[in-house]
């Protein structure tokens, strides 16, 4: 029995539809991966050329469709699949990245490989599906061959129009508010009610009611929740990443980024100290100087683990913590207690944060590195040359630096890069994938960290004794980044298959 109350769909509506869905759920598919395999150029390039091969596929295989069957009810079968299928990708594809990092890592394979083989396997079917609307839609517009031209062109430069409300809708409005596995469920629901508008029968309506209701699900259900060791006490999506606060049985707590691949801060109820690198970052600035530091910026302050410490430890000193995402700053406030006597917060990215500032640092703290992939413009000479410029006299740059096990690449890159700014460089090996550079115009030495270890507070007197007695110089060789050439992706990748050659 059909419920035709309204006429059928026109053509422009439907390619609009398709094509304000296809380059929306692109968007999404880069951020879905993101927290996997990082959003860097090599990322996005697998996910624009999968989403362009599955197009030209989908456009040659619509075409025939068309010429077989070119009726209203093809076409609407076909865009109705489209949208089921896109609007399947956030259920299926949480356990097959978890499962698919894995199986990665075991062979220690790179983001390039791993988000070519996510990208295809999440969304290369959906669009493939959704690209063959167009040619068919073609098909059944053109009536007279004298008018070929117009209509292919009006009914392109409409998909075009929809493809570009697609993709800023998608970045500036569904992704921040709804999350992004919500985002791939609206553009699935908006194919699938066009489709049912077209097909107008009672079991086709259920689709979009299906839809709608995963809509209204509650955001764990959508996304897995959970931490392995811990309960998930708060998680949401920023208009950056993922994030979820994960307490342990004793209160600690930390802070984990796009599905747990990272942790990017620490609290511990009975302590300020972290038995990792953070602490590293209260003792290194006396190898340098002798009393502790009027001013500190703190760049990737994520939900202040070093800042808080810093606060306990020396509470005279300025603090300026820098993140971009300021969601993790209120998470800071919230969970990790993020406070000190002279914390000043900023939402802002780190290095355009510098490049405006009128301060002057004793201390510039780098943590805005986040595994496996960094932002190439935080790892090139002229950052570390406006590092430099906005230090005060003797002043000191540190920058954690993190890398696959017996790998240091990366580390020599960032040392040489370094060293081609300031005069001194030097090196703690802290943890097997974590070493802190040291970077100052001024003098610095194991055994000035060493002297100064009995005037600091007591926690930090044996981790600086710890410090004094790893600190050396920065290892010789690598390659100076500038911002015009600076391949940290492909340095990463290259030092995973190396690592993965080496344990084999």
């Amino acid at each position: 029995m059909r419920m035709r109350r309204l006429p059928e769909p026109p053509l422009a509506l439907v390619v609009f539809v398709v094509g304000f869905s296809i380059l929306g759920a692109e968007i999404a598919a880069a951020r879905l991966l993101a927290p996997y395999f990082g959003a860097s150029t090599i990322v996005w390039a697998n996910t624009i050329g999968i989403v362009l091969v599955a197009l030209s596929i989908g456009y040659w295989y619509g075409g025939r469709l068309a010429d077989r069957n070119p009726t209203r009810e093809g076409l609407y079968r076909i865009v109705l699949l489209a949208g089921l299928l896109l609007a399947a990708v956030p259920f299926i594809a949480d356990p097959f990245l978890d499962t698919a990092v894995e199986a990665l890592d075991s062979i220690s394979a790179g983001a390039f490989v791993g988000s070519l083989l996510a990208v295809t396997a999440l969304v290369a079917v959906p669009i493939l599906v959704s690209g063959a609307v167009a040619p068919y839609a073609l098909r059944l517009a053109v009536c007279d061959v004298a008018e070929a031209g117009t209509v292919s062109g009006r009914l392109y430069a409409i998909s075009t129009v929809g493809s570009l409300l697609g993709t800023f809708s998608s970045a500036l409005l569904f992704i921040p508010l709804i999350g992004t596995r919500r985002t791939f469920i609206l553009f699935g629901l908006a194919l699938v009610l066009v489709a049912a508008a077209g097909l107008a029968r009672r079991r086709f309506v259920l689709a979009p009611a299906a839809l709608v209701a995963l809509l209204l699900l509650p955001a764990g259900t959508v996304k897995g929740a959970g931490a392995d060791g811990g309960r998930v006490i708060h998680e949401t999506d920023t208009e950056y990443q993922y994030a979820r606060v994960v307490e342990d049985p004793d209160g600690s707590r930390r802070l984990e980024l796009n599905e747990g691949q990272a942790i990017h801060s620490v609290f511990r109820p009975d302590s300020y100290l972290t038995d990792d690198y953070w602490d590293e970052m209260l003792v290194l600035p006396f190898a340098v100087r002798a009393r502790p530091p009027g001013s500190i910026a703190i760049l990737g302050n994520a939900a202040g683990t070093t800042a808080r410490a810093y606060g306990r430890f020396f509470p005279r000193s300025r603090i300026d913590a820098v993140e971009i995402d300021g969601e993790l700053t209120e998470i800071g406030r919230r969970y990790f207690d993020l406070r000190a006597p002279r914390l000043h917060t900023h939402t802002s990215d780190a290095r355009p944060f510098l490049r405006r500032t009128g301060e002057r640092y004793d201390v510039i703290v780098v943590d805005t590195y986040r595994q496996p992939y960094i932002p190439f413009y935080m790892a090139t000479k002229e950052f570390f040359e406006l590092a430099r410029d906005r230090l005060r006299p003797g002043g000191v740059v540190l920058i954690n630096v993190g890398e696959p096990e017996r790998s240091d690449r990366v580390e020599r890159v960032l040392g040489a890069t370094m060293a081609a700014v300031f005069p001194t460089v030097l090196r703690d090996p802290s943890e097997s994938t974590n070493t802190v550079l040291l970077a100052t115009d001024a003098g610095a030495s194991a055994p000035r960290l060493a002297d100064a270890a009995g005037r600091l507070p007591a926690p930090l007197r044996p981790l600086a004794l710890a410090a004094a007695d790893r600190l050396a110089p920065r290892l010789p060789g690598g390659r100076v980044y500038t911002d015009d050439v600076a391949p940290v992706e492909w340095l990463i990748d290259t030092s995973i298959v190396r690592y993965a050659a080496d344990a084999e």
